[in-house]
This record gives structure tokens, C-alpha cells and sequence, in this order.
């Protein structure tokens, strides 16, 4: 009997999880928000968006990467709700919101830094941007140039789409074209991975894509750490960003308040990178 009881119950709990589910999907109450865009703010995005929904369960949010460059021209044609971006938008970019009538709302989430990263044997500990310059616009070729070791220089560059090639493209290469040789990928995994492999390798990465398995040095001999990220001491600092349109922004906009409430700065946090204050809202 006791069984049967404890059945039904399992039973009616089922029924009634169902009915719920029903409910939200025939009624059209389950919430959508399609996010793409940048691969440094995508770990944010991914752990804000699973404990958001633990939250809100009436809501699902798909997140994909694909680089800044993805982000903003998927938000600009409406095709996404919003678009994560380890830069601001560019000149082209504000140019086809004038021709589409658009307005777009910028929105600061967190702090990152560039990070400089090498093969963890080099015994090189800090460069400066000019070095940095040198080395990937192809005029130092070997470590021995730098205080190094006798050996050749694998450079390792983020790919054109990136937010953060573009931001390492203004402040370091100053516009200089990229060497030929220079490996270009498409993810910050994909640097970290090969530069921890990779005997002679450089690259540039968000500061939450850092781990032991690459050395990270000082530009001018400053660190990106939490203090001078946050006091813009550290040459390569900048904000990491999320753009919506003002014509389809109050789901959005929810989503985006909780990351900039306290639960959603601690989960900036957590994931390697610096909290934002909530003024980073600007349009």
C-alpha cells in the first residue's frame, strides 16, 4: 500500500512538471535570448547565463562565440539580442546603424587585460610595447633580442573578427600589418593551447584565459592584476562590452541587470576577469 502511495505521488509530481512545462511553452511565457559575439566575455556569458536561468526557468538562453566582429554586425541585423564585444564598435559598424536607423546601447560589463603570454620554459619576464611592436609587425625574429634564448620567435596573433585583435592592433601594432608568418586563431583557447605547447611561442589572451600552463608577463613592467587593471595602470586594459538595440531591449536589459547587480559581478569574478561598477551603462 505504502508503495503504491509512494507512486502515485511520483506520478502526480511528473504530471504536474509536465502540465507546468505545458503551460509555459503553449502559453509562449518561455523567454528567449539568443547571445553571440566575443570568445573573451563568452565564459561571463555562459556562467551568468546558467545561474540566470536557475533563476528564471521560463527563460532559455542560448550563447555562442564566433568574435566581437560577429557580436555587434548580428546585433546591428537583428539577428541575436545581444552581442558581446571585447571592443566598442567601430566607425563601418556606426555607419550601418545610420543607414539601418538603428540605436544601438553599449553597455560595460567587466575589466579584462590583454594578456602577454609565453611558453612556460622562456625565462623572459617582461617586454615593453615597443618590443611588442617589433615582434609582430616582423622586426625581431629571436628571443636572444629580447634577453631571451637563442631561439626563433612563434608568433601567435588572434584572428581579424576579434575584438581583441583589434584592440592589440590600435595600441601595440599602431595599425602596422601583422608579420606573414604569425599564426592567426580564432579563440583564446585556441593561444593558450598552442603557446603551451609551443617552444619560442607568444601570444595575447583575455586575463580569464591565463593558467599554469602558460607564463604571463609584465608590459613595461607592470602585471595585469586586479589593482592595475582597475586603476588603467596596465598599458592593454579595457572593458569588456554588451550591445543590444533600443528597439528590442527590455528582455535584454533584464539579462544584462543582473550581470551588473552584485550575483553577476561575483560570477565576473570567479571566472578571471575584474568587476565593473554598475555605471558602466552609457549610450
Amino acid at each position: 500500500m505504502l508503495f503504491l502511495k509512494n507512486t502515485m505521488k511520483k506520478i502526480l509530481y511528473y504530471i504536474l512538471s509536465i502540465m507546468v512545462l505545458l503551460t509555459f511553452t503553449c502559453s509562449g511565457k518561455i523567454k528567449k535570448i539568443k547571445i553571440a559575439g566575443s570568445t573573451t566575455v563568452l565564459p561571463i556569458i555562459q556562467a551568468a547565463a546558467e545561474e540566470y536561468v536557475n533563476l528564471h526557468p521560463d527563460t532559455d538562453i542560448s550563447v555562442r562565440g564566433g568574435g566581437s566582429s560577429i557580436g555587434i554586425l548580428s546585433i546591428i541585423n537583428q539577428i541575436i539580442d545581444i552581442g558581446s564585444a571585447s571592443r566598442p564598435v567601430n566607425k563601418q559598424e556606426i555607419e550601418m546603424l545610420k543607414n539601418k536607423n538603428r540605436d544601438l546601447i553599449e553597455t560595460a560589463i567587466a575589466l579584462d587585460a590583454i594578456s602577454i603570454i609565453i611558453h612556460p620554459e622562456n625565462p623572459v619576464e617582461n617586454l615593453t610595447l615597443v618590443q611588442l611592436q617589433k615582434i609582430y609587425s616582423g622586426q625581431i625574429e629571436n628571443w636572444l633580442a629580447l634577453g631571451g634564448k637563442d631561439q626563433k620567435l612563434v608568433v601567435i596573433s588572434r584572428d581579424t573578427p576579434s575584438g581583441s585583435f583589434a584592440v592589440f592592433n590600435e595600441i601595440v601594432l599602431e595599425q602596422k600589418k601583422v608579420r606573414s608568418d604569425a599564426l592567426m586563431l580564432a579563440s583564446n583557447n585556441a593561444v593558450a593551447t598552442n603557446v603551451a605547447v609551443t617552444p619560442g611561442a607568444i601570444g595575447y589572451v583575455g586575463i580569464g584565459y591565463v593558467n599554469e600552463q602558460v607564463k604571463l608577463i609584465s608590459i613595461s613592467g607592470i602585471k595585469p592584476e586586479t589593482e592595475s587593471i582597475m586603476n588603467r595602470a596596465y598599458p592593454l586594459t579595457r572593458e569588456l562590452f554588451m550591445y543590444t538595440l533600443a528597439s528590442t531591449r527590455s528582455l535584454a536589459q533584464e539579462f544584462i541587470d543582473y550581470l551588473l547587480a552584485e550575483q553577476g559581478q561575483q560570477i565576473v569574478e570567479k571566472q578571471g576577469y575584474i568587476r565593473i561598477k554598475p555605471a558602466g551603462l552609457r549610450q
